[in-house]
């Protein structure tokens, strides 16, 4: 995939963001109205994720409208560290939402008689629509992402993949409520969903902490930038390789040594060369590559 591939269709990845907000607002309105119905903390779950969802798809779509700007005076590398910066409030968001879940579910099981569930039908009715519009959202996604190559699309697809769990986990403890009389299992969803709202955090939170601290690529992405130079005609070393990521941004330094003999438009061949098989196999990439005469 390169460069062309992946800004070839701005409007279709905008439709995709557009999409996402628009499908995660509807949920987080459907799953209010079900909660204050039921009470049912499966359902209280599942809000908390969706409102996550809104606050990560509203991110996305901001960085699909921004991801042609140019960088500027004040920001020579570009504003993809402002993802980072909202990730880390996201992860906040979801580290408080998953502790009052977990919270509220114990307490409901050491007070099985604090808290009924009410209006298990409307309920699942609500979790029914919610699997519904993500499936398609998801669908559409998927169509998306397989014509423009968007990476911020394909993790928003992955992550609503992801959100079909928690709701049909609402579906079932509400199911065992009305017709079983299992109240419990309610809980016992809650607390399962707030595992994985927590695990999520601490990937989130992670992953932006490591972007805004400037560590360096995945050691996979590194091995794979070295293969390329070493292979690369006429690069008879290189040294001095330094990779950090910011957002969906990757940057890339390095230093290539080159016959000094050569005239300066064949060294310059060479790097840009080379600049370019980099940004084919890592479209995302900002790459620097300054020419050393071998010695």
């Amino acid at each position: 995939m390169d460069r062309m591939k992946l800004n070839a269709h701005p409007r279709l990845n905008l439709t995709a963001g557009i999409a996402s907000v628009t499908v995660a607002s509807i949920l987080v309105a459907l799953k209010l109205w079900a909660l204050a119905e039921t009470g049912a903390l499966s359902v209280a779950a599942s809000l908390a994720d969706s409102a996550l969802d809104l606050m990560i798809s509203a991110a996305g779509l901001a960085a699909i409208a921004y991801a042609a700007r140019p960088p500027d005076d004040d920001h020579r590398f570009g504003h993809s560290s402002a993802e980072d910066l909202a990730a880390l409030g996201q992860a906040l968001f979801i580290t408080v939402s998953s502790v009052v879940i977990a919270v509220a579910a114990l307490r409901r099981l050491a007070l099985p008689d604090d808290g009924r569930i009410e209006a298990e039908g409307a309920g699942i009715a609500v979790m029914l629509i919610s699997v519904a519009l993500t499936m398609g959202l998801v669908l559409w996604q998927g169509h998306v992402a397989r014509q423009t190559g968007n990476r911020v699309v394909q993790a928003d697809r992955l992550h609503y993949l992801g959100d079909l769990i928690p709701n049909l986990g609402a579906i079932v403890a509400l199911i065992a409520s009305s017709r079983f009389g299992l109240p419990q299992v309610d809980s016992v969803v809650a607390l399962l969903a707030a595992a994985i709202l927590l695990r999520g955090a601490l990937r989130i939170g992670r992953g932006a902490w490591d972007a805004l601290m400037d560590r360096s690529a995945d050691p996979g992405t590194i091995a794979g930038i070295e293969n390329i130079v070493a292979g690369w005609p006429g690069v008879h070393g290189h040294h001095d390789l330094k990779t950090r990521t910011s957002g969906s941004r990757l940057f890339v330094n390095l230093h290539i040594e080159l016959d000094g003999t050569q005239t300066l438009d064949q060294a310059h061949g060479i790097a840009a060369g080379l600049k370019r098989a980099i940004l084919e196999a890592y479209p995302q990439a900002d790459v620097i590559i300054h020419k050393d005469p071998l010695r």
